[in-house]
Order: C-alpha cells, then sequence, then structure tokens
C-alpha cells in the first residue's frame, strides 16, 4: 500500500492556509418536513443531540430518515478534545427526568435501533454509567423488540461503571479510541489510549453483546500506525469498527492534515478486516453512529 507516503506526522502539521473541502465531502442543505418535524420533537422534549452539538455533517441525513443520537447528561462536557466541537466547562446536573423524555422520543420516532450517548463527566462518582442504564431501562419499557447501542465515554477506567452499564444489557457497546495513540496527547490529551482499549476488552467479556469502536482519518496518522490500531482493537475483542474523514469544527479546533480519497478508505477497510475485525464501515462522510441501525442488520 503506498497511502503511507501521503500520510504526514501531526508534529509536521502547521497551522497554514484552510484545505479546501473536496467535492466527496460535499452534503446538501439540511431541511425538509421530516427533518422539522425531527428537530421539532427534539425541541418540545428538551432532548440534546450528539447530531446537533457536534455539528456533525450528516444530521440532515439522519434527521430525514427520521433518527437521531441521544446525548445525555447536557450539552456541556468536562474534557476539552481538540477535535470536538461539544463545548467544555462546568457541566450541568443530571434530569432524573431526561431518560424518560429520550425513551418518548424513541418512541414517537418509532425507532428500531436507538443509538444513546453522552458527554464525558469526570465530575461525577461514576461518570455517569448508572445514568446510561436507567435511559436503557425506560427505552426497553417502550420499545422491547428494539435494539440499543451505547456510545460511552471511557468512565476513567472505573470498572464498576462499565458493569453498570453492562447490568442494563445493550445490544452494541461503542466506545471510539477516535485515533491513533501518538496523537493523543494533541487531539485527545485528557483521555488515555491504553485504558480505551481495555474498557473495549473488558466489555468484550460480556456475552451477546456487539463490541464496536470508531476512528476519524485526516490528522496526520500514517498507515503503519493505522495498522498497529487495527490490530489493538481486534485484539481488545471489537467486531464493529467504522472510519471516517476528521472535519475539524473550526479554526481553533485541530487542523485536518489532509483529506484522505474515498479510494483509501477501502483500503482502510481491507486492512481492518484482515486484522480480524469482523464489520467494518469506511468512507469520508461515515460516523460512529452514521447509519447505525443498516450497519448492525447486516452483520
Amino acid at each position: 500500500m503506498k497511502a503511507d507516503l501521503k500520510s504526514v506526522p501531526s508534529d509536521q502539521i502547521s497551522a497554514g492556509p484552510k484545505l479546501r473541502k473536496p467535492s466527496w465531502l460535499k452534503v446538501r442543505a439540511f431541511g425538509g418536513a421530516e427533518f422539522n418535524r425531527v428537530s421539532g420533537l427534539l425541541k418540545d422534549l428538551h432532548l440534546n443531540t450528539v447530531c446537533q452539538e457536534a455539528n456533525c455533517p450528516n444530521r440532515g441525513e439522519c434527521f430525514n430518515r427520521g433518527t437521531a443520537v441521544f446525548l445525555l447528561m447536557g450539552p456541556v462536557c468536562t474534557r476539552n478534545c481538540r477535535f470536538c466541537n461539544v463545548q467544555s466547562g462546568k457541566p450541568v446536573p443530571l434530569d432524573s427526568q431526561e431518560p424518560i423524555r429520550v425513551a418518548g422520543a424513541a418512541q414517537r420516532l418509532k425507532l428500531r435501533h436507538i443509538v444513546i450517548t453522552s458527554v464525558t463527566r469526570d465530575d461525577l462518582d461514576d461518570g455517569g454509567a448508572a445514568h446510561f442504564a436507567e435511559a436503557i431501562s425506560a427505552v426497553r419499557s417502550v420499545l422491547p423488540n428494539a435494539t440499543i447501542e451505547v456510545l460511552t465515554p471511557d468512565f476513567g477506567g472505573i470498572d464498576k461503571s462499565l458493569r453498570t452499564v453492562m447490568a442494563a444489557r445493550p445490544d452494541v457497546f461503542n466506545h471510539n479510541v477516535e485515533t491513533v495513540p501518538r496523537l493523543y496527547p494533541r487531539v485527545r490529551p485528557s483521555a488515555d489510549y491504553r485504558r480505551s482499549l481495555a474498557l473495549l476488552k473488558s466489555a468484550s467479556a460480556y456475552n451477546r453483546i456487539i463490541i464496536k469502536s470508531g476512528l476519524m482519518v485526516g490528522l496526520g496518522e500514517t498507515v503503519t500506525e493505522l495498522e498497529q490500531v487495527f490490530g489493538d482493537l481486534a485484539e481488545s475483542g471489537v467486531s464493529l469498527l467504522t472510519i471516517g474523514q476528521y472535519l475539524s469544527p473550526s479554526s481553533s479546533h485541530f487542523p485536518v492534515a489532509r483529506f484522505v480519497p474515498p479510494a483509501e478508505f477501502e483500503e482502510y477497510r481491507s486492512m481492518a478486516e484482515s486484522a480480524g475485525i469482523a464489520t467494518v464501515f469506511s468512507g469520508p462522510l461515515v460516523r460512529s453512529s452514521y447509519l447505525a441501525d443498516r450497519f448492525v442488520s447486516e452483520r
């Protein structure tokens, strides 16, 4: 594979002119009757979504499909990752009624697959694990035949928090490693690559639960580093992986090193599958929760 020569190590990235977004990353403007219906429902129920807070380029498509990814525990994160558009600062107190409202929204949207994520809450003793469990239980009570996917933070490496979430029996456990370990100090300084792998490995010990993770590319990683991550994820029990293009939310965030061509994403998919990951969805606009219902059903 010759792509290694195209990958630029992050220590060679400068804050130079902003790269022009290529045609394969352009999406249609948001709007439409279904988009407005979903937006209105979320507003009426006072619910946050990662679609909106992270400024996801796919939210127009997803909202028009009648789907959304619920963001628990408020719109403010206790960490300040340089790739993320979610606001960092002092978080709001937990809302005990939020899990019930999430369940109500999922029921009204007639979802067959529900994705629940959260901001990172290092201010909470359990990192918000009990709140996740309550949301899973609330959704199960109104949609017993739906599948539920949780995309959790690392809970500070507290195993008890993971046990709390897993006791609620989600169908898919997702935790994103996001990037290669060399870039962690610059891209997500409060996280720890090995801690994330340990969380995934612990989750994989639970029966009948799909273990999932996600990666961004275009931050300055090399192909050799990606190969190592693919192997690490496979060894940690990950059977479902998403790979997508990093898009910098603003000039104050980590810069895009390069836009990866679509054909190269196919090479990454092949590499990850060869490393032992059963199902890999790789493409410029692929995101951790993008078309998650289809990805699970296609396994």
